[in-house]
């Protein structure tokens, strides 16, 4: 088993990091790590539907796609991951509960009474501290899990906060569970640093020949290559989504307008705004502005924008709104 010393925190990189490890490395391995502030998605699932648009913008955000299947998952740095990377045979290669267990033994040493629950969930008297995923590539699988330490649960519930009424697509869709921390749940307080020296300590007494790794320059460029070229990029964090179909309804004053939308791989391939049950007057007009531009809040507030004057300030707001 190695034991890859994973310090970087840019959620573009350490997303690329697995896909590249996976495929690259011949060697079973685990690692821990944490990102920065970000929205992670399933590899099947709509990001559009799975995030809290308004949140995202105004904290600058990033949403990042993995490899794995699953649902969503809020990483900041009081979010703990962990990997592991292995290879066996094709027929036996997913199995939830053999990466789960030692995360849970480390658990329960603390006094935790944890359990694997729900879907590939680690939970504590019910209660959410660890979301697992996997992805199998030839003989090898990949399986990772979210570990809630002392991350900012406010921030968690307003980043995935959405209107799952407005999509319509053949995406997987998010669990919601009620989440804790793992630091309000111990008797004894510890540090996150601790924490990750006791997991460690752990998966050296249950594997035998452990190495340390430490990612080379060979390997660190490699990865910021796939990270460029395929984790930041619009088409594979959220053109990659199904296609879908999306109706909003305003509030307020607003509360009579309408929008539909149809999207294929991310961009918009039909608009319609109603007021009153009635087309609005200017619904055409927006058509040719929107229909072939991306679904997405900087090229949308652009193109609408390229329509003034007939589309004012405050149209444009509310159709802001109503999209996302």
């Amino acid at each position: 088993m190695r034991i890859i010393n994973r310090p970087q925190t840019d959620p573009y990189f350490n997303i690329a990091a697995e896909e590249y490890l996976l495929k690259s490395m011949d060697t079973d391995c685990f690692m821990l790590w944490k990102n920065d502030t970000s929205i992670i998605v399933g590899k099947h699932q709509n990001s559009m539907a799975e995030i809290n648009h308004g949140w995202i913008h105004e904290h600058k955000v990033p949403v990042v796609r993995r490899i794995s299947g699953g649902g969503t998952v809020f990483h900041d740095p009081g979010n703990l991951n962990y990997s592991f990377i292995a290879t066996g045979a094709r027929d036996k290669l997913v199995d939830f509960k053999k990466y789960m267990q030692p995360i849970i033994e480390v658990l329960n040493k603390l006094g935790l009474p944890a359990r694997y629950e729900g879907k590939n969930d680690i939970r504590v008297n019910g209660l959410k501290v660890s979301g697992n995923a996997e992805h199998v590539y030839r003989n090898r699988v990949l399986h990772h899990g979210t570990l809630l330490f002392n991350a900012k649960l406010s921030w968690l519930n307003e980043a995935i906060r959405v209107n799952e009424k407005s999509y319509q697509d053949k995406a997987v869709k998010s669990i919601r569970s009620k989440v804790a921390n793992i630091a309000d749940l111990l008797e004894n307080e510890i540090s996150l640093e601790n924490f990750q020296s006791l997991i460690i300590d752990h998966i050296q007494s249950g594997f035998p020949a452990v190495e340390f790794y430490n990612l080379t320059k060979k390997d660190i460029l490699a990865i910021e290559k796939l990270a460029n070229e395929k984790y930041k990029t619009w088409e594979w964090n959220f053109a990659y989504s199904p296609d879908y179909e999306f109706e909003n309804v305003g509030t307020g004053i607003f509360q009579d307008w309408k929008v539909n939308l149809r999207v294929r791989k991310g961009w918009i391939s039909e608009f319609i705004l109603i007021k009153s049950e009635k087309n609005h007057p200017l619904s055409d007009f927006i058509s040719t502005l929107l229909v072939g531009k991306k679904h997405n809040f900087a090229e949308v507030d652009s193109s609408l924008h390229s329509g003034e004057p007939m589309i004012t300030h405050e149209l444009r707001s509310q159709i802001l709104k109503l999209l996302f």
